[in-house]
């Protein structure tokens, strides 16, 4: 049984770029290759450290041999990975029909097993415009064993695959630069294609402008929170203290801030530049609790991101305290003088889940603290006539049905990555720009994954990684925010965005932080407060 909406979402025909019309004639033209300077970057990348930027540009009299591809779904799931598959199966069959499309089964571990699937037009219809990832079904695994690199090379040959395409997020495009450089060494004809996912949106840089799955997330929890916002005001007796999805970076909480208004929204990366202590946060969420009071409104909405104790110094030193002291058997006691007072400053319910809360390398497990009722109990400590209540928005955002823009977004990476593969391209992204403008204005090529790496410290061992990409603080979107942010404290300022719009004047909308960040290209930006 589909819903009325299911089924116009699987008609739906997603608007493609002008230059994605003419997809038989197009050709990659090289650029500038990226500056890497880093010496052990370009040790562990000898072929792909010198490759460059590329764009797809119109040329005639170009031929198409049959490819076989295949395609893999990696991580978390992100609104849209549906649309690159069926983009890169639609180019695939327009450059030629007797190209094949093979999908690997339930996320890298698919590819190191060898479980496929074919895909074909009749499955494929199916999932046209469908949020999820149950298409082909995701996973975690990462391919770092000198056996798994191995079992994927003897997989590839055996399936004789023209291109791999790796639908993921940072820790997955890593892993496609590494299978890159390792089919490179093997002499093999695979060439590997990122595509960029992550509803965090900390997957960008000055090529990627922003992740697909973003969008979509942060307009679903911006309806729900706006559902808030009008509750608050309605009951006038509600504080929701609202955790949101952003591990590693605060741009899901800036964004649904910026779409809706709430009274307080607490910026990760601006609380670490200030080197800000969990009672000075406390104190500034009570402060602003209080000038409403003053004024007859006792509500609101505070939203938190979701890795916000990771920012805070003083907790992250705590952590890293607790890492040690207790993977060596030794106890709380032996604390520095500092983190001891921070440990007894917190809730009981958030000592014991430091505490007995442990991942198999006995550290802490930050994602399952309850930051939002951390802060909700430490502000009620200082102003007990609130009434509040914790709420924690997360998966609701990850598998929706995509917006217009994701859907179009998505079926454009797909088309390049296609592209990139015809062309010869291995150890790139797919990248589609310029995406504030109309779809007919959009830009297409690739980006070398490794142009976006550094070589990190993970358990010890120095890694190359893609570095994630936190908010910036001198950012046109920041900046607005912080401009603005004052009156929304205090006003009843709110937005109310209401569910995602697929037909009307709405349904091209893109993300603001978007709209904010490609109008500063064109003007300087000049900060609002000394970062």
């Amino acid at each position: 049984m589909s819903s009325l909406l299911q089924k116009l979402r699987l008609a739906y025909k997603p608007h493609v770029p002008t230059l994605l019309k003419h997809l038989e004639e197009l050709t990659a033209v090289p650029g500038d290759p990226p500056i890497i300077q880093d010496p052990e970057l370009k040790h562990q990348f000898p072929f792909l450290s010198d490759l460059p930027f590329l764009e797809f540009r119109i040329k005639t009299n170009v031929q198409h041999d049959p490819k076989k591809i295949g395609v893999v779904l990696s991580g978390g799931q992100a609104a849209g990975g549906h649309n690159v598959i069926i983009g890169l199966f639609d180019a695939l069959k327009k450059l030629n029909p007797k190209s094949q499309l093979i999908g690997f089964l339930n996320g890298p571990s698919g590819i190191i097993e060898k479980k496929t699937l074919e895909l074909t037009a009749e499955y494929l219809a199916n999932y046209r415009n469908t949020g999820g990832f149950d298409m082909i079904g995701s996973g975690r695994t990462k391919i770092e064993t000198s056996e798994q690199f191995e079992a994927v090379e003897k997989g590839i040959r055996e399936l004789d695959l023209d291109g791999l395409v790796i639908i993921g997020g940072d820790d997955s495009n890593t892993n496609a630069a590494l299978l890159a450089e390792h089919f490179k060494t093997k002499k093999m004809k695979t060439c590997v294609i990122g595509v960029p996912k992550t509803i965090d949106g900390d997957l960008k840089n000055d090529h990627i402008e922003i992740s697909f799955g973003f969008d979509t997330a942060c307009k679903t929890y911006s309806e729900i929170i706006g559902n808030l916002l009008r509750d608050a005001l309605s009951a006038k007796k509600h504080w929701f203290f609202v955790k949101i999805m952003g591990r590693s970076a605060s741009h899901i909480a800036l964004e649904c801030a910026l779409q809706t208004h709430p009274n307080i929204t607490l910026i990760g990366e601006e609380i670490e530049f200030r080197k800000k202590t969990l009672e000075e946060i406390v104190n500034e969420i009570a402060e602003i609790i209080n000038a409403r009071i003053a004024k007859g409104k006792n509500y609101g909405v505070i939203l938190v991101p979701e890795g916000i104790i990771e920012f805070i110094p003083e907790f992250n030193k705590l952590i890293k305290e607790l890492n040690q002291l207790l993977s060596s058997g030794k106890g709380v006691d032996q604390l520095s003088q500092e983190s001891q007072s921070l440990y007894q400053l917190l809730p009981e319910n958030i000592q014991k889940q430091l505490v007995l809360d442990r991942d198999p390398h006995g550290n802490v497990q930050v994602s399952k603290i309850e930051t939002e009722r951390l802060l909700m109990d430490l502000v009620k400590n200082k102003i007990p006539k609130i009434n509040s209540q914790p709420l924690f928005f997360g998966y609701e955002g990850r598998s929706c049905l995509p917006s217009n823009f994701d859907s179009q977004y998505c079926y454009a990476l797909g088309q390049v990555a296609a592209l990139l593969i015809e062309s010869g391209a291995n150890g790139y992204m797919a990248c589609v720009r310029h995406l504030a403008l109309p779809v007919s204005d959009w830009k297409c090529g690739g980006v070398p994954l490794v142009s976006m790496m550094h070589m990190e410290v993970r358990k010890g061992k120095s890694k190359p990684v893609i570095k994630k990409a936190l908010v910036d603080l001198h950012g046109a979107a920041f900046q607005y925010f912080i401009a603005h942010r004052d009156q929304w404290a205090v006003e009843d300022d709110y937005i109310y965005p209401g569910p995602i719009q697929y037909f009307g004047p709405a349904e091209l909308t893109e993300a603001i932080t978007l709209t904010l960040e490609n109008e500063s290209e064109s003007k300087t930006v000049s900060p609002s407060e000394d970062f």
